[in-house]
């Protein structure tokens, strides 16, 4: 079985802009948000869907998601965050975490063609680092 792009990050094997993790959960900004700070929360499970991990790695995936959701509320000072299950784009179990102040702004659907802007990523994700 190929390893998904989210467990080459977890093995170490692609960078990316870390702000959480511990023994079952991962956290690291999109690189292609749908606003500042859109986080993907991931288990270190590689099952595809949220759906079918064992009850104690679902538990730690939506505890770790509410601990992050909170502090990126806080740190960005934005009233939002909103908390998406998409499944289709990765097959790896994973939970979307998008600060926003509008519906509109919520519902933005970024350019998937555009490259990174890595600077700003890295400065966003030390400044929402949890330690």
């Amino acid at each position: 079985m190929t390893k998904t792009i989210f467990s080459q990050i977890i093995d170490g094997e692609i960078p990316c802009h870390k702000i959480y993790e511990d023994d079952k959960v991962l956290a690291f900004l999109d690189i292609h948000p749908i606003s500042a700070g859109h986080t993907l929360v991931i288990p270190k499970n590689p099952v595809q869907f949220v759906w079918d991990l064992p009850a104690d790695d679902y538990q730690a995936l939506m505890a770790a998601a509410k601990k992050i959701a909170t502090h990126l509320r806080g740190t960005l000072e934005i009233p939002y965050i909103g908390e998406q299950i998409v499944g289709v784009d990765v097959p790896h179990a994973h939970v979307h975490l998008v600060p926003f102040t509008s519906v509109n702004e919520y519902r933005n659907v970024p350019d998937m063609t555009t490259e990174p802007d890595h600077a700003e990523l890295a400065k966003l994700a030390e400044t929402l680092r949890l330690a």
